[in-house]
């Protein structure tokens, strides 16, 4: 594995971290959205620019699996007790998929580049 690292470099580690980030995301928010009417359920979600900061800040060397970034929301509770909203539900997904459509053309991009200098530029 050491051999694969060091021919793609950190770049690839980066975007399969950012891609399992937008994929556990995924799963929370649907999961928010399968629990909509479910009285006293707090929503989960990913957010990516908490993460961001933090590793920035020098919390990187400790670096937390996945599941210690679930963040659950004190926000706005609605009469029953539950703090999802539809409309922010179906916004975050929409704002997803949009990230990890991006995130897939950078990779895809990476490769083809690798491929281009692999055929020395043909």
């Amino acid at each position: 594995m050491e051999l694969i690292d060091s021919l793609f470099g950190p770049h690839l580690d980066r975007l399969q971290r950012a891609m399992d980030r937008a994929t556990r995301r995924q799963a929370l928010l649907t999961e928010n959205l399968a629990n909509v009417n479910t009285p006293g359920y707090k929503r989960k979600d990913l957010d990516f620019n908490l993460v961001l900061e933090e590793r920035l800040a020098g919390s990187a060397a400790g670096a937390s699996p996945l599941d210690d970034e679930t963040r659950q929301d004190r926000g706005d509770v609605r009469v029953d007790g539950s703090s999802v909203d539809l409309e922010r539900e179906v916004m975050a997904l929409a704002e997803t998929e949009l990230r990890y459509q991006a995130l897939t053309d950078l990779t895809a991009r990476y490769f083809s580049g690798l491929k281009n200098v692999i055929r020395g530029g043909r």
